[in-house]
């Protein structure tokens, strides 16, 4: 939790959902892997933002963004107060190189490490001002009577700042969010529902599920065609 301090590698794990749990069990599986001619990397990154080819809304900058240039408005479900620490696409394809290229005394066989810089754990609420200062005219609100949101917490990222210095973030948020804004922009995005729309990664699974593509392990089903 955020009010117990930042947390880094050797800090407890607490997974809240089946998903985070997921990605531990994926860790200790390819742990096992790990040897001399096969080094293992598991970059433990923070929410995704910022533009990209095959968007995504279902992030909550991004769902910011598009929410201020659909309606110029953005809805806070929570009180606001909750951490997040985010990072850029584009970073998190400077640390998937590292991750590539990391030499045997930048972790050793196997690491788990948090790839991210300390600067962007942000409140939610602070995401929304961001974008408020970014694009004019934008009204937020907030649910000043939400129960408290146990998705809080702030990350250390100290030891990615000291084992890949070459490979560090550049995109702030502010530069995030002007991206998207021009991205969004770009290909004429005005979808006030996009909530229920092909931009959010449940929803594509859902049809996908529904069309008989994916079993209900999400298991690609091959053509009969």
């Amino acid at each position: 939790l955020a009010d117990e301090g930042a947390r880094d590698e050797t800090s407890p794990t607490n997974p809240l959902t089946a998903y985070a749990r997921s990605k531990l069990g994926t860790e200790r599986a390819v742990a096992e892997l790990a040897a001399p001619d096969f080094r293992v990397t598991c970059l433990r990154f923070p929410t995704a933002c910022g533009m990209s080819d095959r968007l995504r809304l279902d992030l909550v900058l991004n769902d910011f963004v598009a929410s201020a240039v659909a309606t110029k408005r953005i809805q806070i479900l929570s009180d606001g107060t909750p951490w997040r620490p985010l990072i850029d696409v584009r970073d998190m394809a400077r640390a998937i190189e590292w991750g590539i290229v990391r030499k045997q005394d930048q972790g050793g066989n196997y690491i788990a490490i948090n790839a991210g810089r300390d600067e962007c754990n942000i409140q939610v609420r602070g995401l929304a001002e961001a974008v408020a200062a970014v694009i004019p005219g934008v009204e937020i609100s907030i649910n000043e009577n939400a129960q408290p949101d146990k998705r809080s917490y702030q990350v250390d990222f100290g030891r990615y700042r000291e084992l890949a210095p070459d490979h560090q973030p550049q995109v702030d948020l502010t530069e995030s969010i002007t991206l998207l804004e021009r991205g969004l922009e770009a290909i004429g995005f005005d979808e006030p529902d996009f909530r229920n729309s092909g931009f959010m990664r449940l929803r594509v699974l859902s049809d996908h599920r529904e069309s008989g593509r994916l079993d209900d392990q999400l298991r690609w089903i091959p053509s009969k065609d």
